[in-house]
């Protein structure tokens, strides 16, 4: 009896949260980018960040990933040449936009674009710090992904001495494919594009970002 009345006030709790979430306003969900998260879990070449709960690495390569939640995948970008050197930020609020404002914590600057896209889905770009996350949601769901979105770029940490030793012994080949994340933001998303050209399936099920050393 005990273990289903725990059960029944966590299902409740996490209702409540995300009915939170939902009432909130991008503007709210924006600011609190102000305040870093000084933990991490995820771990990349160069980088590092905290990955939400529910959410899981399903692809990585030298800077950039793909991250599952339960319905939606996460295309995240960090543009360590550009961190390296300094590159300013070159963004203008776009006014046929769903939404667009610019972001800035003083010393971090960026910027969000919302836009409907195809299928009545909504694609938000968020850049934040040197980098970028893509994510293509339905209408009702566009305040949970900012709220995750924003978690992982408000806790990203660089290392500036493995960046420099990348960027000195030329490991870092942009060749392939180079996103502009500085700039106006992309409505064609050729990122999120040629993310989603890749069909093979995830790595037997999610990793535990938990247990990610």
């Amino acid at each position: 009896m005990k273990i289903k009345y725990i059960l029944l006030i966590v299902v409740l709790f996490l209702l409540t949260g995300c009915q939170n979430i939902k009432d909130e306003s991008i503007d709210d969900i924006i600011a609190m980018i102000d305040t870093p998260i000084n933990k991490y879990n995820t771990y990349n070449t160069g980088f590092k960040y905290y990955l939400p709960a529910k959410m899981a690495v399903k692809k990585e390569s030298l800077y950039n990933a793909t991250l599952s939640s339960s319905k939606y995948d996460y295309y995240l970008y960090a543009d360590v040449i550009s961190y390296n050197n300094k590159t300013p930020l070159d963004y203008k609020v776009n006014k046929d936009a769903y939404y667009s404002s610019l972001i800035s914590d003083g010393s971090k600057q960026g910027y969000i674009e919302i836009n409907l896209k195809e299928n009545s889905q909504y694609l938000i770009e968020i850049m934040f710090n040197y980098a970028k996350i893509e994510v293509m949601v339905d209408y009702d769901d566009i305040n949970l992904a900012l709220d995750n979105a924003v978690s992982i770029l408000r806790s990203i940490t660089y290392n500036d001495v493995v960046i420099a030793s990348l960027v000195s012994d030329d490991v870092l080949n942009f060749d392939d494919e180079i996103y502009d994340i500085f700039g106006k933001a992309n409505n064609d998303s050729n990122y999120i594009q040629v993310s989603t050209e890749d069909t093979s399936q995830m790595e037997d099920g999610y990793k535990d970002p938990d247990l990610i050393n």
